[in-house]
């Protein structure tokens, strides 16, 4: 460094931070606007959703939306608890099928000295590129070959393939993780499944947490897609709900009903899990 040099130290001033703080409030505020009309609008009577111009808030609140979504969903050929019972156990098996797939495939990515892991480590980082429409048409190719088509395996093959979860977890390892505890329990005699499961998932707990959380979201809101479920035992709670949408105006508010419902679940997770995506999220160099 050379002699006399000195830092300059930049702080925001007192104007700034407030003008940082109302843009990120507005910000937050404006994203979350969906959810507030969805749950207002469950909550308005039949005249209140035909009233014009609309109304944001609800005036009148009844739970009378709410009252009818057993009469619509009633008079379905397959019980709504079939449906029901479906999306749970397909959210269940594919969120846990997930959680190990993704650790076991960072930790390997991570710890382990296998050739070329840092070419595969790439082609995982550029899959990220690529979103579940532009990979519709050859999942269903390849589900089709293995005549998959119309079996529960439809919902959970696709998912367990997590790219996003094998590099959350595989930067919280490298960051978290150091070789010599490792090491430690290799001299001690431990195999390598031991060490993974006694000493690494333990340890990285808030990256598993995270993964629950989006695997979760994802999963417990996912229907049948075009040509890949027939039989209506196999159709899960969201395809169903969307049937009372289908009514018209007259049946927003049961639609609007039924989504709030559907949220419940992801949302008591999200509860669960925030502290840990925050910490994910900082060791991963992602802000949020």
């Amino acid at each position: 460094m050379a002699k006399g040099y000195q830092y300059k130290k930049y702080t925001r001033s007192k104007f700034g931070s407030v003008v940082y703080f109302m843009f990120l409030l507005l910000a937050g505020a404006f994203s979350v606007l969906p959810l507030v009309y969805c749950i207002a609008t469950s909550f308005k009577p039949l005249d209140e959703l035909l009233v014009y111009p609309p109304r944001f808030f609800v005036r009148r609140p009844t739970l009378t939306n709410f009252i009818e979504i057993p009469a619509l969903l009633g008079k379905m050929t397959v019980p709504v608890t079939r449906y029901f019972l479906n999306s749970v156990f397909i959210t269940v098996v594919s969120t846990l099928l997930q959680i190990v797939f993704a650790s076991m495939a960072a930790y390997v990515l991570s710890k382990s000295k296998i050739k070329f892991k840092t070419v595969f480590f790439l082609i995982i980082q550029f899959s990220l590129l690529y979103n579940a429409t532009t990979l519709a048409i050859p999942q269903y190719l390849i589900l089709t070959n293995l005549h998959l088509i119309d079996t529960i395996w439809v919902y959970i093959l696709p998912t367990l393939a997590s790219t996003t979860g094998v590099f959350l977890i595989k930067q919280y390892i490298d960051a978290s993780i150091p070789d010599t505890l490792l090491e430690a329990a290799r001299i001690d005699g431990a195999p390598p499944f031991r060490i993974y499961l006694n000493i690494v998932m333990p340890n990285i707990k808030p990256a598993w947490m995270t993964i629950l959380l989006f695997a979760f979201q994802g999963v417990w809101s996912v229907s049948p897609t075009a040509g890949t479920i027939y039989s209506e035992e196999l159709k899960t709670l969201p395809y169903v709900m969307t049937s009372v949408a289908a009514g018209g105006l007259a049946r927003q508010g049961s639609a609007m009903a039924c989504t709030v419902l559907l949220l419940i679940p992801p949302v008591i997770v999200y509860f669960v899990t925030q502290s840990n995506v925050m910490q994910t999220m900082s060791s991963a160099g992602i802000k949020e």
